[in-house]
């Protein structure tokens, strides 16, 4: 049984479809075997697919904007949708059933700062009036090292991927207040990536063949079905919080469509990178996006 090599970018259950290839059986299906890690420190998903080290990456169709900034082919293609959404939730201190976003103005936001996550966050507050630049923000780089800035007492608003605003509230430290993904609006998040000449391989129409169905499954199954499917991804994590997550981004659409990486979703992820000024062009959706390996072009 041949071994896939997965690795990811940021390891969270927004990226359900990815974990369930393995944690639903659905790569064993195809005759698949594989191994899972996020990157380390020091290490880029992209670069890893590129030089050999991993199969199938984690990434955005925005990783591959730099290559084409210093005008250079990338080095990889993104051929599956993860996300059509944001899936950066803000979770504050006490419930607040009268939230709006102009409270963040007021209080110390502890939030992920640079590249997507920050890029998605200030478009997002520009779509409702508000300047990222004028919030006092707190740095964090995410995930566990957030959450313990967040037991620390540091900051009011709290800014990551379920499940970790849901366990915030398992544990009754924290109460979702609002959704990125849903001030921003539809747009290419996240994607899958391979290396050009592996697109071609009966080995990459098998995984896009596992993902596809693992995909529909993470949108349509019973949450906590889900859940306990990936438990031992996730040791910091209550069951419930990440069954939590999962129908929460159900709900907001985040799994919605067909695997392929719509067009206009990718000119959305260029308006987000636009408004930053992270990006020098509008570049074209061929040159970054292929059709899922196995499908009619």
């Amino acid at each position: 049984m041949a071994d896939i090599r997965l690795i990811a970018s940021r390891h969270s259950a927004f990226y359900s479809p990815l974990i369930s290839m393995i944690a639903g059986g659905f790569l064993e299906k195809e005759g698949l075997s594989a191994t899972y890690a996020p990157a380390g420190p020091g290490q880029n998903a992209v670069v890893e697919v590129a030089e050999g080290r991993a199969d199938v990456g984690q990434s955005a169709v925005s990783g591959s904007w730099s290559a084409l900034d210093a005008g250079e082919k990338p080095s990889v293609a993104h051929f599956a949708q993860i996300n059509a959404r944001d899936g950066f939730i803000v979770a504050a201190r006490e419930s607040d059933a009268d939230f709006n976003w102009e409270k963040l103005l007021d209080a110390k936001f502890l939030y992920v700062h640079g590249g997507q996550p920050e890029a998605m966050l200030r478009y997002g507050l520009h779509r409702v009036g508000i300047d990222l630049s004028d919030v006092p923000g707190i740095e964090s780089p995410g995930g566990d090292e957030m959450v313990g800035q967040w037991r620390d007492g540091q900051g009011y608003y709290f800014h990551e991927q379920g499940a970790f605003p849901q366990q915030l509230e398992h544990e009754g430290i924290g109460h979702i207040v609002g959704s990125i993904g849903e001030i921003v609006g539809p747009t290419a998040f996240s994607s899958l990536i391979g290396r050009w000449d592996w697109l071609g391989t009966d080995q990459a129409k098998r995984v896009t063949a596992a993902y596809r169905a693992s995909r529909n499954w993470v949108n349509t199954a019973d949450p906590m079905d889900v859940a306990k499917a990936e438990e031992p991804f996730f040791p910091g994590i209550a069951v419930e919080a990440t069954a939590a997550a999962v129908g929460y981004y159900q709900k907001l659409g985040t799994w919605d469509g067909d695997i392929t990486v719509p067009r206009d979703l990718y000119e959305s992820a260029l308006d987000v990178f636009e408004h930053s000024g992270i990006v020098s062009a509008r570049h074209s959706y061929d040159d970054v996006v292929v059709a899922p390996p196995g499908d009619a072009t």
